[in-house]
């Protein structure tokens, strides 16, 4: 029987990590044309409406479904603008270990929502589902998901080279894609200690896929 992650909601002092939905349709396009996020991502460029509602009801609750791993959307408490999201991805449910990745949105950069959110997580993770590791890989080039990383005590293993394929602008304009390290980080229960708990509990939800 394929292990798989709980349908819950997790809050925080200011966001909310839920299931997407369909009303996150064009927030979620819009985010994912972002310069950066074309840059140091793997996501169709440009990303239309229709990506967008293919990840929101059908990828992601697969990664759900299928054992994977588990996507969130981030929203503020108060607007419900969406923020970003947080996705587990590569679990190894016998090793309890699987690797995180967040996109932000454009207008939500430089709030500590991105930390807030990887660190809401991980303590579920580590406390609610009892995982032993959380990795984390980041671009060489990537400072601000370095600086996310460091933020919420991960620890930096070592460097996959050459591991990556990042976009960047040519001379014209158009994105062409560029070879880059990897700098692999760490997290483990024992590194939480000391980190603030910035989650304020835990919602179950039927299923939504």
């Amino acid at each position: 029987m394929t292990s798989t992650f709980p349908n819950i909601s997790i809050s925080t002092e200011r966001l909310v990590l839920r299931p997407l939905d369909e009303d996150d349709v064009p927030e979620l396009a819009e985010m994912m044309n972002d310069e950066q996020v074309t840059a140091w991502t793997s996501a169709p460029q440009p990303y239309s409406e229709a990506d967008s509602r293919e990840w929101i009801t059908r990828l992601a609750p697969a990664e759900r479904s299928e054992g994977r791993g588990i996507v969130f959307a981030v929203s503020e408490f108060l607007t419900q603008r969406l923020v970003g999201i947080v996705h587990l991805q590569n679990t190894n449910w016998r090793v309890r270990s699987s690797e995180i990745a967040y996109v932000i949105a454009p207008w939500a950069r430089g709030e500590g929502y991105a930390s807030e959110a990887a660190l809401a997580t991980a303590q579920w993770l580590f406390h609610d589902q009892k995982f032993e590791r959380l990795e984390l890989r980041t671009a060489a080039d990537n400072t601000a998901s370095q600086q996310v990383a460091q933020k919420i005590g991960c620890i930096s293993e070592g460097v996959l080279r050459n591991a990556w394929i990042a976009r960047t602008r040519t001379g014209s304009g158009e994105w062409t894609d560029v070879r880059t390290d990897l700098i692999v980080w760490s997290l483990l229960p024992e590194d939480l200690e000391g980190v603030g708990d910035q989650s304020g509990g835990f919602t179950s939800f039927g299923e939504w896929n």
